[in-house]
């Protein structure tokens, strides 16, 4: 809060934030999505705390901007970064881990950089945005269904994977990535 405060008392108008797909609560055992994909402003779920501290900065922003409403924030929800040349394995059915939904949320550097770099070159938009980021497709070797309904048992069954059921969609991201590519042209490009 007291940089950003320094900054805009200094003038400066516009903000590109790093926030973290972690901020909904993904990285607990017990977090389960309300959506799927999972929208840009998915309630904070968090109970480790982690998540909880992401969250707490893009409501910061939300704050300044209800001070100063000429102020433009872009809080972008990153996914796990992978270098552009390390080989991924995808993930397979089996038991949930901690920060299961990151090991299947990835994004490579060399769009993690186009992406930033869209979000900073981008007019100037009074008001806060938060967009997630990640990878179009999910780092999974069979679909998304199959293994979130090996991770949740039980409690996949109060979801609704009708987007992966539709052809073409079954490995699709578990992040809602359109408001990012129609609010800043950001479509990642490199697959895994």
């Amino acid at each position: 809060h007291h940089l950003l405060r320094y900054l805009i008392d200094r003038g400066v108008q516009k903000f590109v934030l790093a926030s973290s797909i972690a901020a909904v609560g993904m990285q607990s055992l017990r977090f389960r999505p309300l959506q799927l994909p999972m929208p840009d402003e998915h309630p904070c779920l968090d109970r480790d705390g982690y998540g909880f501290s992401k969250y707490m900065m893009e409501e910061v922003t939300r704050y300044l901007a209800r001070q100063n409403d000429a102020l433009d924030f872009i809080n972008i929800r990153l996914a796990s970064i992978v270098p552009d040349d390390r080989v991924v394995t995808p993930r397979t059915a089996g038991p949930l881990t901690e920060w299961a939904m990151g090991s299947i949320s990835l994004m490579r550097l060399s769009d993690t950089v186009r992406c930033l770099t869209l979000a900073v070159e981008a007019p100037h938009k009074a008001g806060v945005r938060i967009m997630n980021a990640v990878g179009a497709q999910a780092n999974v070797a069979g679909t998304v269904p199959e293994l979130l309904c090996s991770w949740y048992g039980q409690d996949a069954d109060q979801i609704d994977f009708a987007h992966y059921e539709q052809p073409g969609h079954e490995r699709d991201a578990v992040y809602d990535i359109s408001y990012i590519g129609s609010e800043l042209g950001f479509i990642p490009e490199m697959a895994f």
